[in-house]
């Protein structure tokens, strides 16, 4: 990369990305999942012993590369013909003897037709665990700014939106808004200065979607906000990432600096008169600056809390500015949408939810990790197909959706099609693609505490149905689980949650007693087991 100049033309960068795939295939390739779940299990050990091992073979090359999926089988290590499992910092001796074949292998093989890769559809995560992320060379042979230089080449910015819109892409933060519709608005506000705004600051527990699409496609995110800056008529932007994610800040800056040496990023990009300029903020990690004017006002220097609206961003947003906010994975559908067409899209996925979604599979399930499918997936075949099943042999009992703005899914409902509609009539939610997999041992009740506390501490405090009405509503539930609740507790509580959702600012504690209502829905009957009168009740009879 040290000897590439500026690229100025799609003709030129076309060329390059030739030259660089027929250099690929010239040699054999070990890649090492460097995935913070694979590196916490020694994976950057083992990268660095395969170099030196690997030295000899000729035409061989180690990449250390972004999460492969499958976390709960990390270490995980693949060449031209195998994935390999289960494996220890200490194993490259043993692993490149299996790849040559002079050594048994088969208990470490894991073939890539199991379900868990082959049910999934990726397009945000079709680069993830195949390049470095610390590679402009590998993004580039991958297609990579391509989608960027076609834009600002041969598209008018309408016709940059026409395509988001045909696509039937929806916002993939939790909203589920259209992305088109909302370009569209930014793109008429009228206003001398326009940003870009890529929402980094996941906070749901459980979730991990967007840290590792930064950390293993970095270049992805920054293209998809690069054309989505031509469209709207912005040239600067800034990625707002929780300072907890430090591989992700560190790979995005790379990127930024990297593509800015070589022409992708900067002044008068590929000679077109459109300029960007990048920047990255970190949160401090406050979950509600995970909402729109929350997050505007930690840009701008001030405390991270919600503002009425309207007026929306698009309209008024960054220092009064219109401004255009997107998560991690919208901006990394952009780039195959511009390639390939909205249509193209527009065909995977259900009528009104198109494409696919990126999923942090976690929980009591066999093959927890990262995921992407198409959407209208049911979730038995997400949970006992990709997932594998239930991890101790104990039933399903619930899937949690949409992180702690979520709710409950109990066994029932396990046919739901997977989109933004369906996930809401059963009183959950998309989310940003947290879903948590619980079996027959998890108590509903302490599960809607702990969501109801996470909420309660993260407040900001501003509007008092939030403030006040979750710590009623985590007292309420402390209460009930510790076996002291009455019915007059559990009827205020329904109560509650039917004022703090309707009277809350922003979508923190509007969403915040979904989780407690889904619980009430589904698992009833867990709460009047707890109750005072309840066991009393039960207490008589056993004496009658």
């Amino acid at each position: 990369m040290s000897e590439m100049k500026t690229i100025h033309s799609l003709e030129e960068l076309e060329e390059l990305a030739e030259v660089l795939r027929e250099e690929q295939k010239s040699k054999s390739r070990i890649t090492v999942c460097t995935g913070v779940a694979c590196s916490s299990l020694g994976s950057e050990e083992l990268a660095k012993e395969l170099s030196e091992e690997s030295k000899n073979l000729e035409n061989c090359e180690v990449k250390k590369v972004g999460c492969k999926g499958l976390c709960a089988l990390g270490v995980l290590v693949e060449d031209d013909k195998n994935m390999y499992h289960s494996l220890k910092k200490d194993d490259a001796k043993n692993l490149l003897a299996m790849m040559e074949g002079t050594q048994e292998s088969s208990e470490y093989i894991l073939s890539k037709d199991i379900p868990f890769y082959s049910k999934q559809k990726k397009i945000v995560l079709e680069n993830a665990g195949y390049i470095d992320p610390d590679s402009l060379d590998d993004y580039i042979a991958a297609d990579g700014y391509k989608a960027l230089f076609s834009a600002i080449s041969d598209m008018e910015r309408s016709e940059v939106i026409d395509e988001i819109k045909k696509s039937g892409l929806r916002g993939r933060g939790g909203g589920g808004y259209p992305t088109g519709l909302k370009w569209s608005t930014v793109e008429k506000a009228i206003g001398d200065q326009k940003y870009v705004i890529c929402n980094a600051d996941e906070g749901d527990p459980g979730a991990f979607m967007d840290r590792s699409v930064m950390e293993a496609d970095p270049h992805r995110v920054i293209e998809g906000m690069a054309i989505a800056a031509y469209a709207v008529g912005a040239n600067k932007g800034y990625l707002y990432i929780r300072a907890e994610y430090p591989l992700a800040v560190k790979r995005i800056k790379l990127a930024i600096k990297r593509a800015e040496k070589f022409g992708l990023l900067g002044e008068n990009i590929c000679g077109s008169g459109f300029s960007l300029k990048l920047d990255v903020r970190l949160g401090a990690g406050a979950f509600v600056c995970g909402e729109e004017t929350a997050l505007l006002s930690s840009i701008e220097g001030k405390r991270g809390t919600p503002t009425p609206r309207p007026p929306y961003p698009a309209e008024s947003g960054l220092w009064g500015k219109p401004t255009l906010i997107n998560n991690v994975e919208t901006y990394a559908n952009i780039a195959p949408i511009i390639r390939n067409g909205g249509d193209w899209y527009a065909k995977i996925g259900t009528e009104s939810s198109k494409g696919t979604k990126v999923f942090a599979l976690t929980g009591q399930i066999k093959n927890s990790g990262m995921i992407e499918v198409p959407m209208g997936i049911t979730l038995e075949q997400i949970i006992f197909e990709i997932g594998g099943g239930m991890a101790l042999g104990r039933e399903f009992k619930a899937v949690q959706t949409g992180g702690p703005s979520g709710g409950c899914i109990p066994r029932d409902h396990l046919n739901l099609e997977v989109d933004y509609e369906n996930l809401k009539s059963v009183g959950s939610m998309m989310g940003s693609g947290g879903m948590i997999v619980m079996d027959e041992s998890s108590k509903m009740v302490e599960v809607a505490k702990f969501f109801m506390e996470f909420c309660m501490s993260e407040s900001c405090g501003k509007c008092v149905p939030c403030r006040v009405g979750t710590v009623q509503m985590y007292e309420i539930l402390k209460k009930i689980s510790k076996k002291d609740g009455t019915r007059k507790d559990l009827a205020l509580l329904e109560e509650l949650c039917d004022v703090v959702r309707n009277t809350s600012l922003c979508g923190l504690g509007q969403s915040a007693p979904n989780p407690v209502v889904s619980t009430l829905r589904f698992f009833k009957e867990e709460y009047e087991n707890l109750l005072v009168e309840s066991r009393c009740h039960i207490s008589i009879s056993k004496e009658a």
